[in-house]
Formats: structure tokens, sequence, C-alpha cells
């Protein structure tokens, strides 16, 4: 509800204007008899009210601070009758004074309540309309928010360990004191507030009153809302429907839906990802079911639509660190005998050739799956070409934001090229772990990702002998302000991204270590300003090779794009990459490079584009990515 303490004007007169200015302006549109004609005929000569026929009536003019401006030239009502030619000078008058009535409404939401408003019609001889209706406008101060009083009802106001809950939710509440008031604004905190609060616990919260008090003279405005929590509620048992091949017992081992707990849409979310990623439906959709059931145990229906049992999909791309692509993803959904999934990839384009495939079975009720994957690769890694071979089996498990697995690894490598590396296999256990703390995973602005791997084992070829492999890598965004458009309606927050990668490879010098487990690094998501994978150990003969030991760092700074006072979708970034490899760590050199570039929010995830120059190489490369991995 939006109240006016002070009004100049009776509510209906506007109201009153505007229905006469239709009513009359439909009266022009009536057809006309003989005798109607022939009497405007007689009287065109005379009469200065008569319209010019074939083009506008009138054309409008803004005379306004330009937010106002454009903001009133997309709204305002009288625009559309600009096309009726047929309009006279009377009749564009009577449409002026309900236009006043509307442009004062249309000031109200922008937080303008005491505006002073000029219209004029003008005759314009020789312009596109025979007339013009000139507005001029003087807005006045803006309204600000002077105190917002935010209320609770139902068990989050009775329940005493939901005091920091309310407060948080009161903390948490975008237009507070001292801002501008305006209704988009207004409309955009009551809106969020309810989002948070039937994020959790509480589904079916409500708003149970709201009301904006203005005070035009002091250009203040009191805010009040109060808010029904309704009932709070536990997760109940996984309902489905729509599934066929696919027993209810696996769809619920795949979701994980942490039944008996309190209710969380994020935690809902989080099983209908689980379950749309899993390879085995084209659709899911969970809800919560909240009529007639028990609060304590609500179900959860999961309403899917089973994938095909087989699918083939081709896929063409394009890298900047590898050129085209070409792709062909085969899955099976229930493989014979094991009842596994398995995802079969083909993947072509300049430097890397690879077939892999990978079987996983369903999770079981602690979420740990096992799974096998082979793979062949060729690709170009420093100055050879390595043509290589993985085996890998084990067990994994996603949880939150956590990723782990243990698994049992094979590798061999074979290096071509001039006096290449020997040829080399190993055999070794390995632990990863992945955290991902991201505001968003696909877009982040904040929070930051971990991963860790470790590895011990045997070399199979030449002499065999004990080696480990450590691997890290670390992404921080790190808040750096605000930016804000021209009036203060939108804002997104600048920030800093921090990136570190280190890796190890610890074992005697006459190890034969397969160059797959070593290191090399350069391109569109490591050292920006060198070729993919250019980076490595130097060997006396200049030739570059994967190496055992890696160091890499990268600070970036991102900004919003405002354009013509408006907030993007852009954002424009300045950065720069270090990053070496080394057999031994006394070697390492940095290769540094620096850029600039942008990012956009596109409809299909953010992309990424940079040209940076590689101050070793005395090179610029552009590097062009789209979405963002962790």
């Amino acid at each position: 509800m939006l109240r006016v303490v002070r009004s100049r004007t009776p509510a209906w007169l506007p109201a009153l204007f505007f229905a006469a200015v239709v009513a009359l302006s439909g009266c022009s549109l009536l057809p006309k008899t003989d005798a109607e004609n022939s009497s405007e005929t007689a009287s065109t000569s005379v009469s200065s009210d008569t319209p010019r026929s074939g083009g506008e009536a009138f054309a409008v003019d803004i005379e306004a601070p330009r937010e106002v401006r454009d903001y009133l030239e997309r709204h305002l009502e009288i625009q559309r009758f600009r096309e009726l030619d047929d309009l006279g000078a009377v009749e564009i008058s009577r449409l002026m004074v309900a236009a006043e009535a509307n442009a004062r409404e249309l000031l109200n939401t922008l937080g303008y309540f005491t505006p002073t408003l000029t219209l004029e019609l003008r005759d314009t001889p020789g312009g596109k309309a025979p007339r013009e209706v000139h507005i001029t406008v003087e807005p006045g101060p803006l309204t600000t928010v002077s105190k917002v009083q935010i209320d609770f009802s139902g068990p989050i106001a009775e329940d005493p360990g939901s005091e920091a809950r309310r407060d948080a939710l009161r903390n948490g509440w975008s237009l507070r004191p001292g801002q501008v008031f305006s209704q988009q604004g207004w409309d955009s905190a009551k809106t969020a507030t309810l989002r948070s609060l039937t994020a959790r616990r509480f589904p079916t919260g409500s708003i149970l009153t709201s009301q904006a008090k203005i005070d035009a003279d002091r250009s203040e405005a009191a805010l009040g809302v109060t808010y029904a929590s309704g009932p709070a509620y536990r997760f109940g048992p996984l309902v489905v429907n729509g599934n066929q091949r696919y027993p209810a017992d696996s769809i619920r081992r795949l979701a994980r839906v942490p039944t008996g707990a309190e209710y969380d849409q994020q935690a809902l979310l989080d099983a209908q990802q689980r379950l749309a990623s899993s390879g085995y439906f084209d659709s899911v959709f969970l809800t919560l079911d909240t009529r007639d059931t028990d609060p304590q145990a609500a179900p959860v229906i999961a309403q899917v639509r089973e994938a095909p049992l087989q699918r083939v999909v081709l896929g063409v791309g394009f890298t900047t660190d590898s050129g085209a692509r070409l792709s062909i993803d085969h899955s099976h959904n229930e493989i014979p005998v094991l009842g596994w999934r398995a995802v079969s990839r083909l993947t072509l384009d300049r430097d890397v050739q690879s077939l892999g495939t990978e079987w996983n079975a369903i999770p079981d009720d602690n979420g740990w799956r096992s799974f096998t994957s082979a793979l062949l690769k060729s690709e170009v890694s420093g100055s050879y070409t390595v043509d290589s071979g993985r085996l890998r089996g084990g067990r994994s498990k996603s949880a939150g934001h956590i990723d782990r697995s243990l698994f049992v690894q094979y590798d061999y490598a074979t290096n071509h090229g001039f006096n290449p590396p020997p040829s080399a296999s190993a055999l070794s256990l390995n632990w990863g772990w992945t955290g991902r703390y991201f505001d968003n995973l696909a877009a982040p602005t904040r929070g930051q990702g971990v991963a860790l791997e470790l590895a011990g084992g045997y070399t199979l070829s030449g002499e065999q002998l004990p080696f480990a492999r450590t691997y890290v890598r670390w992404v921080g965004f790190i808040p750096a302000g605000r930016v804000e458009n021209a009036d203060r309606t939108q804002s997104r927050s600048a920030r800093i991204q921090l990136r570190a990668e280190a890796g190890a490879v610890t074992a005697a010098d006459r190890a034969q270590i397969p160059s797959t487990l070593n290191f090399l690094t350069g391109g569109d998501t490591t050292v920006r300003g060198y070729g993919y994978r250019s980076i490595g150990a130097i060997k006396p003969d200049g030739q570059v090779i994967a190496g055992r030991y890696l160091g890499v760092a990268s600070i970036e700074y991102l900004r919003p794009f405002v354009w013509n006072g408006n907030l993007t979708a852009w954002d424009s970034t300045t950065f720069i990459d270090v990053g070496g490899v080394a057999d031994k760590p006394g070697d390492m050199e940095a290769k540094v490079g620096v850029g600039v570039g942008a990012r956009w929010a596109s409809p299909i995830g953010p992309v990424q584009m940079d040209l940076a120059y590689g101050i070793d190489d005395r090179k610029f490369r552009l590097h062009v990515r789209l979405g963002f991995t962790f």
C-alpha cells in the first residue's frame, strides 16, 4: 500500500478527467453523417483546430533531468494517442489534463512527490506533427526513507529461538533509512525479505500488511511491513511421479533429500540439481507438499521425465587454446549386467585427441558410489607429442559443497619428438578433495574454492621406485565495493579474484615418472599471454618438457561496467598472471602475463574475453572462454 499524507488534488478528479478525455477522443472516431462531413468541409478554411491528415496528430517533448525524462518518455500514456491523426487542438488539450495527473503518478513511483509540471501546446508548422505537447518537469526533492518497521506474526514471532532469524531478516532489508524511496525499491525490498523468510523453515510465509506513509512536505517515507510466517516445516519422504525404468529407491539415493531436517529451499534445489545432472532424466522438478500435510513431515514431490536409455550427442566448439573442436558423446544409462551408467566421449581438436569412458554406479545410502574409467589421449605437451593412457577405479562422493574420491590409477605415457624423454608407466593410490564455497557456482562474486590431490605409488618402467604427487589449487573472490547506476536503484559488486596453484612430484632423480603426472601450464585458465601448456621445465637443448614442480599465481580486478548511467551485463577486468614449472624448485623461472579483458553475463553463462601480453614471449594473445568451473 502507498499512502500520501498530503494531497493537493482530490483523488477522483484525475480519474474523472481521464474518463472524459477517453470518451471525447472516442467520439472523434465515430462515423459521421454526410451533413456533418459537409459542415466540416465547409469550415476547413476558417478553423485552426482542424488536424492534418496522413501523420501524427502531435509530438511530445519532455524537458526534465535525463533519468526522469527517459522514464516519462517510456511510460506516459499520452504517447499512445499520437498516432490518431484526426485529433484536433481541443482534444489534445483534454488529453494534456490527464497527462499531468499521469505524470505526477509516474514521478511518485520514482520518489518525487512535490514536482512542478508545466504543459504547453505549441504549433509546429513544418514539423513532423502540426503540434507539440511540451512538458517541463521540475521534479523537486527526492523522498528518502525516514524509518522502517518490520514485524512478524505466527510461529516465527512466538518462538524465542527464532530471534536471530528475525534479526537477520531485519538486517537484510534493502531499503534502509536515508536511502531514496521509489516504488520499485519498495516492492523489491518487500519481495526480497519474503524470499528470505520462505527460504528456510517457513515456506508458506506471506506479507500480512504493508504500508508506505509519504510526508510530501518533508519528503520523507515511513515504511512498515508485517510478515506472517506460517508453520515451520520439515522434510518428509520423497514421493516420485513419472518414473518407469528406475525404481523410486534409486531416485531417492540420487536425490539425497535430507528427510527429517528443517525445510531449506537450497537443500531442495541441491537435490533437484543432483537428479537433473545425473543424466537419468530429461526433466526434474521437486516441490514441498504443503497442502493438508503434517508440517513436521511434509512430503517432497519429485516429478520426473526419464531420459532415453541411450543417447548420442555431437558437439562443435572453439577455444583460443586449441582452436576448433569436435566431440561425440555416447551415454548408456543402464549397461547390461552391472546396471551402471556409462558415458563415453571422443574429442578432436588441434592439440588434443582423446577417447574415454567413465562408468558410475548409483550412490549407496551414504552417498558413496563406485566408478571406473579409461582414457586414451594424444596431446601436444611442451615441445613434444605425448600418447598416454589411464585406468581408474574407486569410490567417490558429492555432498553439499564437497566432493571426495579415493581410487587406484594406472598411467603410461609415450613421448614423441626430437630427443624425447623416456616413456614411462606407474601405479598409484589417489585421494582427492574439493570444496566449493561460492555464492553462485556458475558465476561467483564472493567465496572461495579449494581442491587438493594426494597420490603415492611406484614407477613400473625402468627401476621400480616410489613417488608421491601433491597438487593444490585455490580461487577466491573478495568484494571490492559496489558500483551503482545513475539513479542508485541498482548496484553490483566489484571484486578482486585471486588464484593460486602449486604441485610437486617427489621421487628419486632416476625415477621414470609418466609425463602426464608431471606439470605444464599456460593458457586460458592458467597463465594468460602464453600458449596452452607451453610453460614447462627447460632441457639443456632448449626443449620444453613437463616438470616436477609447479607454481601459479594470479590477481584480477573486476568492475561492473556502467553505460549512459545504467548498469550493464558487462564487467571490465585487469589482471596479472605469474607461473613457472621446473624439475627442481631452485630452477623455477616465473613467466608473467598482463592484460585487460571483459566479462559478459550471457544467457548461457559467463563469457570471458582477455587480451594478454606475455612479457617473456613479447606477444599478445586473445583468450576467450565460456563458463566458470572449479
